[in-house]
């Protein structure tokens, strides 16, 4: 991983520490050559294959001209056949593809350029091909996104503060009344880096490919009541969550049978500060929502090979071959706590550093067990045995020889 205290061409020549104190949830940045000599490394067939899964999320968005009257849009959802597609020929369409990263490995690949942002901010890579004048309409997102440019070119148009009404009765979030402020026509390698609510429209200049690399911001009523949920089942299934019943033996009698007894308020807030006093359980909560795969993602379990034998060839391997991070896994930690896929264990010491390094740079070598070797058989033998249950289920896999 860079450093984030060296320039990085990807940022204009920022280090990544300048950018996120300057820019990210700021204000725009516009960066020629991000990527210099860039060429698209999935294709527009590749592309147009991908739209074809039924697991992949794929959209086709068309703005059609109507005589007399403003135009008019229509949004598809896929899978597509390429017959369902519009001629290449045919100008102002766009075939969106969501979540490539999880589907293409150079896809995942570029994604590791954006290792200074946390992995827990990451939603995924979407790919927008565009006939000429394909677009999606002016609009505005509520994440943080870097528009990539693959191929050919794209004219973006950016504001802020501006007029949110919206088309009606449009099947996307378009804005009615866009007037913008700047103006950038982007070339392959450049990128366009875009804060929430900042309200852009990009239109293509002949036919273009661009990688939009998004960073989800959950909201906080979505946030809470998904960790609640969680915590509360964790505190029921194993017995902690309490049963204490209601007594009031002091009440009244009362001549207002339809007020609440503050009695009763002051049980139901004293139980809820309990409830929520427990922090440790609820951050755990927390990482195993944040490391829940989004609901279309699945994983090719192999039952077959021997998990054990793989994983112990690849720690006695003297070609330091990769033990690396499947594409669709979602693997966080905190202090003390591994969540991966929405699952939970507690990992300090040596076995801690050895899974955190893996969260963080999405492989690991035989060499980075060396440690727990030389220390302890038993406690060697619980780490294999974690990694070939990953692997069974598709969690990990075998990478490439690691070229030092």
């Amino acid at each position: 991983m860079m450093p984030i205290h060296e320039p990085q061409t990807l940022l204009g020549g920022l280090t990544a520490q300048q950018f996120m104190s300057r820019y990210w949830q700021k204000k725009p940045l516009l960066i020629r050559q991000a990527i210099p000599h860039f060429k698209a490394p999935i294709s527009r067939a590749e592309l147009f294959s991908l739209a074809k899964a039924p697991d992949v999320e794929s959209r086709l968005v068309q703005r059609i001209k109507n005589k007399g009257s403003k135009a008019s849009w229509s949004m598809q959802s896929g899978p597509f056949k390429r017959a369902q597609l519009p001629a290449l020929s045919q100008k102002a369409w766009t075939l969106l593809v969501q979540g490539v990263n999880l589907h293409h490995p150079m896809a995942e690949h570029l994604l590791s350029l954006w290792h200074f942002i946390p992995r827990a901010r990451l939603d995924d890579l979407m790919i927008s091909f565009a006939s000429d004048g394909g677009g999606v309409g002016p609009h505005f997102d509520s994440y943080d996104v870097f528009l990539l440019q693959a191929s050919g070119q794209r004219r973006w148009r950016i504001g802020v503060g501006l007029d949110q009404r919206l088309v009606k009765d449009a099947p996307l979030k378009i804005l009615s009344h866009f007037e913008h402020e700047q103006e950038y026509l982007l070339e392959p390698g450049d990128m366009l880096y875009l804060p929430p609510q900042y309200a852009h429209e990009g239109v293509a200049v002949g036919e273009c490919m661009t990688y939009s690399i998004g960073f989800k911001a959950p909201d906080s009523l979505t946030l809470v009541k998904e960790v609640l949920m969680r915590y509360l089942d964790r505190l029921a299934e194993d017995g902690s969550l309490p049963h204490v019943i209601y007594k009031d033996p002091k009440q009244k009698a009362t001549q207002e049978p339809g007020m609440v007894p503050l009695s009763l308020q002051n049980f139901a807030i004293t139980h809820m500060n309990k409830l929520l006093s427990d922090r440790e359980e609820f951050m755990r909560s927390l990482g195993e929502y944040l490391s829940e795969p989004k609901d279309h993602v699945w994983f090719e379990q192999d039952h077959e090979q021997d998990a054990q034998a793989v994983v112990s060839n690849w720690l006695n391997d003297t070609h330091e071959q990769t033990l690396c991070v499947s594409s669709k896994t979602e693997l966080l930690y905190d202090h003390a706590t591994i969540f991966i896929n929405a699952e939970s264990m507690g990992a300090t010491g040596l076995e801690g550093e050895i899974l955190k390094k893996l969260a963080n740079q999405r492989f690991i070598l035989p060499a980075d067990l060396r440690k727990l070797t030389q220390k302890s058989p038993k406690r060697l033998k619980a780490m294999m045995d974690l990694l070939s249950q990953w692997l069974e289920s598709g969690w990990i896999h075998l990478g490439q020889d690691h070229v030092t």
